[in-house]
């Protein structure tokens, strides 16, 4: 008969398997965020002609375009961890909060595909 019990340390736990992995993206990408406003923000007062000019050599270099998408990348998956959590936690009908992040991602992707536009223009 014991054998049979589901309780203890052979129970399945479903849901919780979110916290880790998500407290950890969370951290690396606001690292790269941070990183990367140090960066701007010195090249940005090192620079010497505060002009449209002087901003647009700065995302000139192919370096700095890569650096710039990825921590925009970081950025939408910092947002979509914490949007989805939002969703998880306060959107109790399930086909709601479903569509909710459904639109969540077609927003996050159009905003992605916006930015890498907007960066390679320049």
């Amino acid at each position: 008969m014991a054998a049979n019990n589901r309780i203890g340390s052979k129970r399945l736990v479903v849901g919780a398997h979110y916290g880790l992995r998500d407290w950890l993206a969370q951290r690396v990408t606001a690292a790269i965020m941070a990183i990367y406003t140090v960066i701007l923000l010195v090249w940005f007062f090192k620079a010497k002609a505060f002009s449209y000019d002087g901003w647009a050599s700065i995302f000139a270099t192919e370096w700095m375009k890569l650096a710039t998408l990825v921590t925009l990348l970081a950025l939408f998956y910092h947002a979509w961890v914490g949007v989805r959590d939002i969703w998880m936690d306060y959107v109790k009908p399930a086909s709601l909060r479903l569509i909710l992040q459904a639109l969540t991602i077609v927003w996050l992707l159009a905003c992605a595909g916006y930015a890498a536009q907007i960066l390679w223009r320049v």
